[in-house]
């Protein structure tokens, strides 16, 4: 049990630092609330999970060549780009009300092509959860490797719900005009996101 919750806590500390979903899942979390920023999140989560799997069944290889590498940096660069300045046109258009006009599919569809597009996760994947194969396969069986991985999926939707509920909560503290600073901010890094994106891809070309 011990070790399970320590996965747990593992999924947490992956989900934690601050990156393109969190600045969107904050964003998307003041301006249409709880229930849309846990959208856009969980689609973030459903990309991870795409990932863990191809890390797991070894396609991970295919990810690696320096095609498939320059795609996902320049498509990344482009949905982040997209996403940073719809933010910051829509930073002004902050309504402070319960409504969710926005469709849900919408908000989940953002938060999965801006993980799945990113280069970094699959890094981050092949880094951390492939340790984490070495480390179980070597210690305990299939079972076990199932139990754990679902204990790090745990932990990302947890940090989900925080994220969702600490941005909801935001919009209902602060000010109209605090609210379309942080929208602005949140826009702000999201295109310094997309232009390191666009960079690597460029020492890609070059």
């Amino acid at each position: 049990m011990n070790v399970f919750l320590g996965y747990i806590f593992l999924g947490l500390s992956l989900a934690a630092p601050i990156g393109p979903v969190n600045a969107a899942q904050m964003d998307k979390g003041i301006k249409s609330g709880f229930f849309q920023a846990w959208l856009l999140g969980l689609g973030a989560l459903t990309a991870d999970i795409i990932y863990m799997l191809t890390v797991y069944l070894g396609v991970v290889k295919f990810l690696e060549t320096p095609f498939m590498q320059s795609f996902l940096w320049l498509f990344g660069f482009f949905v982040l780009m997209y996403t940073g300045i719809e933010t910051i046109l829509g930073s002004g258009k902050i309504v402070m009300n319960n409504r969710n006009e926005e469709s849900g599919l919408k908000s989940f569809f953002s938060g999965f092509i801006m993980s799945i597009s990113n280069p970094l996760t699959i890094l981050f994947w092949l880094g951390i959860y492939g340790s984490v194969l070495a480390k179980t396969a070597s210690s305990y069986g299939t079972g076990e490797l199932i139990l754990y991985s679902f204990g790090i999926i745990l932990g990302l939707i947890l940090w989900d719900i925080i994220m969702a509920a600490i941005s909801s909560s935001f919009r209902k503290l602060l000010t109209t005009r605090l609210l379309t600073i942080i929208s602005l901010l949140s826009g702000f890094s999201l295109i310094g996101f997309a232009l390191f994106f666009g960079y690597q891809a460029l020492k890609l070309f070059l």
